[in-house]
């Protein structure tokens, strides 16, 4: 026999479709829960323990929820008993009440008739999505003036905190993934479906990433940059740099890059600071495919990954400080992060064996456990400075 506790779970299942209901001004009730109405024939006492259960959050007891009708049945076992042979809600009060929604269902209300009535292009969407009402149902005021403003205003050209809108100055960046939703539905033949980015997908200005980097040639810094050796500098300029550089090598652990100081001078070379998988960055760089170019992560499966990954933008990229020699010199036995990649990799026959080793061993070599001796000793040796 049905029980208490699975036409709670029934009940709320419903909520959607009691939700959708109401917006579109039709009825679901009475509410049939359907569900196994046999009775256990073994024992009276049991079958007297089921009629219980299922009759103690009944409208009959409680004054509300759900109605139970009853009919008198000649049984083998237990004689003439009254067996349920229907669970149902007769109204919304009762329904409502009894999944614990009163308040929840009062400001539903009054938000999906705000919103079709200042936007009512969006009342397709509102049906579609009622529990998106519930989900943002304290954010409604300020969502809808976004989007008024995106209807007036489909292309701002602004940054996201430059736009005119009567709101928290964090409230776009908070919330981007429901606007994104309601400016598909909105404007969609001024939004680029394909941008990942909100900014770019809405022609918003979007702040550029940094490539940060230090000039290893004294020389050159001087000659071009007044001394200045370590900046940071927004991609696209990146991408233009006309310095010239012939060497690069990209360094993925911010400690080692701040180490980079204590580097030997190298002519016409510059480190970059990769900050893991944020490498991808730079396949956008062209002129990285004219210079020798190195890359220096953590001995570990991740950094190995990011090498194939980088490799896999300019396949001339060489690895240092990535050997099994550096690796044996310095482990100290620490564990890394499970890595669940696999497939093809753009590493030669002397990384994959290490990539292999330290993935299944769970091993981690990080960039700073190696001294600066060491450091520079390979690059005298494999970087030729």
């Amino acid at each position: 026999m049905i029980i208490a506790q699975e036409i709670k779970l029934k009940a709320q299942r419903r909520y959607a479709d009691y939700l959708k209901s109401l917006i579109i001004g039709e009825t679901i009730f009475p509410l049939d829960i359907p569900g196994n109405k046999a009775y256990n024939k073994s024992s009276m006492d049991e079958f007297r323990c089921e009629i219980r259960d299922i009759s103690k959050d009944s409208k009959e007891k409680k004054g509300f929820g759900y109605s139970i009708e009853y009919q008198t049945v000649k049984t083998k076992s237990l004689g003439s008993q009254d067996l349920p042979v229907r669970v149902f809600f007769e109204c919304e009060e009762d329904f409502v009440r009894y999944i614990a929604k009163l308040d929840e269902v009062k400001v539903f209300k009054q938000n999906y008739k705000k919103i079709i009535q200042l936007i009512p292009k969006l009342k397709t969407w509102v049906e579609l999505n009622p529990l998106k009402i519930i989900e943002h149902a304290a954010n409604w005021d300020s969502l809808l003036k976004v989007c008024q403003y995106f209807q007036e205003t489909p292309r701002p050209n602004l940054y996201i905190r430059e736009l005119p809108i009567l709101v928290h100055t964090k409230f776009i960046e908070q919330n981007k993934g429901i606007l994104r939703t309601l400016l598909l539905e909105l404007i969609p033949e001024y939004c680029d479906i394909k941008q990942t980015n909100f900014e770019n997908c809405f022609n918003l200005k979007a702040h550029e990433s940094q490539v940060r980097f230090r000039i290893l040639d004294l020389q050159l810094s001087n000659q071009y940059l007044l001394g200045i050796s370590d900046l940071a500098i927004p991609l696209s300029q990146f991408q233009s740099l006309t310095l010239p550089i012939k060497r690069v090598i990209i360094i993925e652990n911010k400690l080692s890059f701040y180490i980079a100081l204590t580097l030997p001078d190298m002519s016409n070379t510059i480190v970059i600071f990769g900050s893991g998988y944020k490498i991808a960055e730079l396949k956008q760089v062209n002129w990285l495919n004219n210079v020798e170019l190195f890359y220096w992560g953590d001995i570990d499966a991740q950094g190995f990954e990011i090498l194939s990954q980088f490799r896999s933008y300019f396949s001339h990229a060489k690895s240092i400080l990535m050997d099994k020699i550096t690796f044996d010199l310095f482990f100290e036995q620490d564990s890394g992060t499970l890595s669940i990649i696999n497939g093809e990799n753009h590493l030669n026959n002397e990384e994959q064996y290490l990539y292999q080793l330290v993935k299944s061993n769970n091993w981690r070599l990080e960039q700073e456990k190696i001294t600066v001796e060491h450091v520079n000793k390979v690059l005298h040796a494999d970087v030729n400075i």
